[in-house]
């Protein structure tokens, strides 16, 4: 389903600790969180247009891209105005796609929201809720070759996905269930994989109760990249075999609202352990 990047190993220290047990978010926890103060972030996204931004989807048409990706009140609504059940479960997915940055970035921390709404399309039965937030993309086909911040929610499970990698050959640590875990908390290394590596269990999370969820990506070239959801760190890789390229934001299986997408580059490589603190 997602084209996938090599990942490299490498141990590393953290200070972070996860909470034991998995739980929905409240509105008081669906506060924006923030790792450093706002200074610094630049809006990708002026809540009326996406004309600085590149919409593909994998039909190729031009027209039906605008369509998928909708501004709505400040929003990307995505697939705003398709009738209930549009292609479900079909195999006839030609509205997958993403709308991409026309720009590359390095190092950066990148920063959005997102929540659920009602319609479910394409091949819903396969992927539940599912959406998502490419970075370092070198090919911008429909999926496209680079790493994955999964945006996803499993209602048959009430599992949350949203920080999971999609990536090949990680070297990522877990605990005995398969979720993230750091290797100071009793993470152990996993063996080299094709497709998903879930994250931590253990964060507050919105699924389909109409409130907002704040995501965070930080990567810093080839060096590591960091998942965040709503304030906690929920998985985490090293050694990335690339070092900049594209940022997207996908469309797939629901419909879905993203906001307030704001990024901050650096010039040199921030050390991994002012992010873990």
């Amino acid at each position: 389903m997602k084209n996938i990047v090599l990942v490299l190993p490498l141990l590393f220290a953290a200070t972070t600790l996860f909470a034991a047990e998995p739980k929905a978010a409240t509105p008081m926890e669906n506060k924006t969180s923030s790792t450093s103060d706002e200074d610094g972030f630049v809006s990708l996204f002026n809540g009326k247009d996406l004309n600085n931004w590149d919409l593909k989807i994998r039909s190729g048409d031009a027209e039906m891209a605008k369509k998928v990706f909708a501004i709505d009140d400040g929003m990307v609504h995505v697939f705003k105005d398709f009738p209930p059940d549009y292609k479900l479960n079909t195999g006839r997915n030609l509205t997958h796609g993403l709308f991409y940055t026309k720009k590359k970035y390095r190092n950066f921390i990148f920063r959005f929201e997102y929540k659920w709404g009602k319609n479910m399309v394409n091949n819903f039965a396969q992927f539940q809720y599912d959406g998502g937030m490419y970075y370092h993309v070198t090919n911008d086909k429909i999926w496209p070759t680079g790493i994955e911040y999964q945006v996803r929610y499993d209602h048959i499970a009430n599992k949350n996905h949203t920080g999971d990698f999609w990536a090949n050959h990680i070297q990522w640590y877990a605990d005995e269930q398969g979720n993230f875990l750091l290797p100071k908390d009793g993470g152990k290394a996993q063996p080299l994989k094709k497709g998903e590596h879930l994250a931590a269990d253990d964060a507050s999370y919105h699924g389909l109760d109409g409130q907002w969820n704040q995501c965070e990506v930080i990567v810093m070239g080839d060096k590591y990249a960091i998942h965040k959801l709503n304030g906690k760190i929920v998985n985490m890789a090293t050694n990335l075999i690339q070092s900049e390229g594209l940022i997207g934001l996908q469309a797939e299986t629901a419909e879905v609202f993203y906001r307030n997408m704001r990024i901050k580059e650096f010039d040199e490589v921030v050390p991994m352990e002012n992010f873990l603190k």
